[in-house]
């Protein structure tokens, strides 16, 4: 098929104008546009749209088109390089130029009267492009298996070449190429000192008036408090406190209190305390 050339009226007899709609979808193999000598077409978007919903899929598109060097804001004509871009856009694939030539005075005359461009710097350039080997909103359906394949014991097969990658054996190591490390030889003087214990408390474990540790205490408030608390609890000097004043000392400090039973604890007021 050969497009209709752009020339004010002229056609020739084995042209056919490209309108939307005048031929269905993937009807032609091969298009040809702007060939006709002389031709100055210009391919719109739509026109390249056009083109690509006609051919079959992979058929081919060959188009010959005036292109400027430079470009121009006030231009209708495509530069060289926006050309392959275009067909690129309408859905071509494999778009490559084929020639570059000066444009002949004919053709310059017509691009001055159909274009209304008057520089000096135009090129034809004859341009190749194919459309992918499938139409356009086609669709295929992927065939995915996501259920595991299992072996006759019940377990989920593993690929040998991967269970492979994956094994590391004795057999794998030599001894002899392998660098071991002493891990000691990576602390230094600093790494090998005893923190203090002061330093490791959270800033809750600092406050003031706090007499309780947390649990799995492991900045020493823990052995603090206990320590503390030995050092209060009355000491008894012979042992018998708990039976009663009856067996108690004259400087028992539960004297006067009843009996007790062995390991119960008692709490005393800070008037009480005195050395046994």
């Amino acid at each position: 098929m050969a497009l209709q050339p752009l020339k004010g009226g002229h056609s020739e007899g084995r042209s056919q104008p490209l309108l939307p709609a005048a031929h269905g979808e993937s009807s032609f193999d091969v298009i040809l546009s702007g060939v006709v000598p002389g031709s100055t077409m210009q391919h719109s978007s739509e026109v390249l749209a056009e083109i690509a919903r006609i051919l079959k899929p992979g058929g081919r598109v060959l188009l010959k088109e005036p292109v400027v060097t430079e470009s121009e804001n006030s231009s209708r004509i495509k530069t060289a390089a926006k050309l392959p871009t275009a067909l690129t856009l309408s859905g071509l694939v494999e778009v490559k130029e084929l020639q570059k030539e000066p444009v002949t005075a004919e053709e310059a005359q017509s691009v001055r009267k159909h274009l209304d461009y008057q520089g000096n710097d135009l090129l034809i350039v004859l341009i190749e492009g194919r459309k992918p080997n499938f139409e356009v909103g086609s669709s295929s359906q992927l065939k995915l298996s996501f259920v595991k394949k299992t072996s006759p014991s019940g377990k989920p097969s593993v690929d040998p070449a991967t269970a492979k990658l994956w094994t590391l054996s004795a057999n794998d190591m030599n001894d002899e190429e392998m660098d071991l490390l002493d891990s000691d030889e990576l602390l230094d003087s600093e790494d090998l000192k005893k923190p203090d214990p002061a330093s490791l408390r959270a800033p809750s474990c600092k406050e003031m008036g706090k007499k309780k540790a947390c649990k799995n205490c492991t900045c020493g408030l823990a052995e603090e408090l206990e320590q503390e608390k030995k050092s209060t609890q009355p000491k008894s000097a012979c042992g018998n406190c708990y039976l009663g004043d009856a067996f108690r000392c004259a400087s028992c400090p539960y004297l006067g209190m009843p009996a007790f039973k062995p390991g119960e604890k008692i709490l005393l007021k800070e008037s009480q305390l005195h050395d046994a």
